[in-house]
């Protein structure tokens, strides 16, 4: 497969396979790129070039990477079968021996081809503006809530000051004004870490802001790697070839010579503004905070920049693809970072941090335990809010295969452990206040199960609850009146004698709503709850300083009068696209 080293490479390879719907007709980059965005990802639609975009005369790209098709044909599968030969090498070929090279000489070859090249031109250096003019980029607005136009696939580039090597993330950019914008570094992120150290020496960090440019570069600037990997060494991985580099006349970071855009700027330290609202891929609208202002001071683009970008909401959008190509990735790395860690996977249907599944071994008294630590101390993966635990022979990425082995086995007084009082994801509001709540850890161990579950309904509900619906085995989903109406009714439900013989229940606004698809369960169970607060049993006791329940186990996942709005598109918007949606995309994608 021939190496895609900038994005018209790919768009090219996308048009070649019918996988590029080009619209002509002129669209709004204010709330109508966005809508029409969202109905063709929801019929499995091709990538959009939208060529005439009100007040812009940059052509705007979305949805590239949509489809786990588009994903193969941006990087087929050579760096997962160099992801695994590596691991298998480090694994059963140490120490090395002439031999196991001699074999494993192919994947070495491979190698050579990874890492940085530095160039004398580059197509990123064609045009300039000094001072820039961010009013004359694309920037998509969105959700109407939103709190202006952001930069929605920024690949937010930074060093750290003490010379301990680069982050290359995707933090979202609010643009204020044509030359200062908003970023949000979010708690356990690189670049975040990279500005709390130059704050702390009182230094503004100088960062720039690509948009654009090789489909590899794109990828690395989301995947959670461990602090310290560098990100521009996995876009050489992803891309196949060395990622080619341009010295900046005025200075500075290097650049990637095949971006788009390039933007050039400081982040002075202890200055804040307020940045959001923004509809984000948990499918709700987080709130305004202050956040780190970025100060640009000249930017660069292809004198035929193209402008990419993507629309985060209700899963499944454009990242549910891209964070399930980046697990099969990394996934063969775990077990080296993580001892005792076979399979791991996150679930995006959640918006990948409230949920997350492990297969791992148990060959000690709770080594299981242990090895769900390790995950909840790893990176990224420490924002879990969930965590399901097996050393069952299963796939956990099967979620209702998953969840009934762990109920046959799990013992309700020592296998949930819930910890309060730690980080949570700053873009999940069920914890008392941002970025502070709880996490839990459920084990379902062993072979052999302890019990038979019960898959009819044949009990009864109390007064302020109805629809009982049992979606998976030993778990009944129970629709209940508003917990602005009835606080207490998860405990309540907990001690009625009409479910005492449920493991688990679900206690949702709308048993209709949250039954009608797995995609619809996942989302209102995990981002609907936090673990301390939550989930109640029918009895409560404390042995040895842990807590212990008896089934049956209710998990309250009612909206609280805390949480942000559900994302749903504002009627004006609706209306506007209706209007000319026949004349942009055929009937198959409307």
């Amino acid at each position: 497969m021939h190496a895609l080293t900038n994005l018209r490479e790919f768009l090219e390879v996308l048009r070649v396979n019918n996988q590029l719907l080009t619209i002509d007709t002129p669209v709004d980059p204010s709330l109508e790129i966005a809508e029409i965005h969202r109905r063709v990802i929801a019929k499995g639609g091709p990538a959009l070039l939208f060529t005439r975009v009100k007040d812009s005369k940059f052509p705007v790209v979305t949805n590239l990477f949509g489809t786990n098709h588009r994903l193969e044909l941006a990087f087929g599968r050579r760096p997962l079968d160099f992801v695994r030969g590596l691991v298998d090498l480090v694994e059963h070929s140490m120490p090395p021996s002439l031999p196991t090279l001699w074999k494993a000489r192919s994947l070495l070859t491979q190698g050579l081809h990874v890492g940085l090249k530095q160039v004398k031109t580059a197509p990123v250096l064609e045009c300039c503006q000094r001072p820039a003019r961010l009013s004359e980029l694309p920037m998509l607005t969105s959700w109407h809530s939103d709190g202006g136009a952001f930069v929605t696939l920024p690949l937010v580039y930074t060093e750290h000051p003490d010379g301990l090597g680069h982050n290359l993330g995707m933090y979202r950019i609010q643009r204020y004004d044509d030359t200062t914008t908003g970023i949000h570094w979010q708690i356990h992120k690189g670049g975040g870490y990279h500005y709390f150290a130059a704050e702390q020496q009182n230094k503004a960090l100088p960062l720039t802001l690509y948009i654009g440019g090789p489909p590899a570069l794109m990828l690395a600037a989301i995947a959670p790697l461990p602090e310290n990997i560098p990100e521009l060494i996995l876009a050489s991985l992803l891309q196949g070839k060395k990622l080619r580099m341009v010295a900046d006349p005025d200075g500075g970071h290097n650049l990637v010579a095949e971006a788009e855009f390039a933007i050039k700027g400081n982040v002075p330290p202890h200055l804040r503004r307020p940045e959001g609202p923004f509809g984000d891929h948990y499918g709700y609208n987080s709130l305004q905070h202050d956040y780190p202002v970025f100060q640009t001071t000249h930017l660069y683009h292809r004198k035929d920049a193209i402008y990419p970008a993507t629309v985060v909401g209700r899963p499944k959008q454009e990242d549910y693809f891209i964070g399930d190509f980046l697990q099969d990735l990394l996934s063969p790395l775990f077990p080296l970072v993580m001892k005792g860690v076979i399979q791991l996977k996150t679930f995006g249907e959640t918006g990948f941090h409230c949920l997350a599944a492990a297969r791992v071994a148990d060959r000690y008294p709770r080594e299981a335990f242990a090895a769900g630590l390790r995950i909840l101390g790893e990176g990224q993966l420490s924002l879990t809010k969930f965590l399901l635990v097996t050393d069952g022979s299963i796939d956990v990425a099967h979620f209702p295969r998953l969840w009934q082995h762990i109920l046959e086995r799990i013992q309700w007084d020592r296998d949930l452990f819930v910890f309060a009082n730690v980080s949570q994801d700053t873009l999940d509001y069920t914890g008392p206040s941002v970025n502070k709540g709880s996490k839990a850890m459920m084990l379902g161990l062993g072979q052999a199960k302890c019990r038979d579950l019960p898959q009819e309904f044949t009990g009864s509900l109390p007064q302020q609850c109805s629809r009982p619906n049992v979606y998976l085995p030993g778990t009944l989903v129970v629709q209940g009146t508003s917990y602005a109406d009835s606080p207490a009714l998860a405990a309540e439900l907990a001690q009625f004698p009409g479910v005492a013989t449920w493991p688990v229940i679900l206690l949702v606004d709308s048993t209709e709503a949250a039954t009608c698809s797995l995609q619809e369960f996942l989302w209102t169970f995990f981002t609907r709850f936090e673990p301390a607060a939550d989930i109640y049993g029918r009895e409560q006791s404390v042995q040895r300083f842990h807590v212990g329940l008896q089934p049956p186990i209710v998990f309250d996942c009612r909206m609280k009068p805390w949480y942000t709005e559900i994302l749903e598109v504002d009627a004006a918007t609706k209306q506007k696209v209706d209007e000319k949606i026949d004349q942009m995309l055929p009937a198959q994608y409307r």
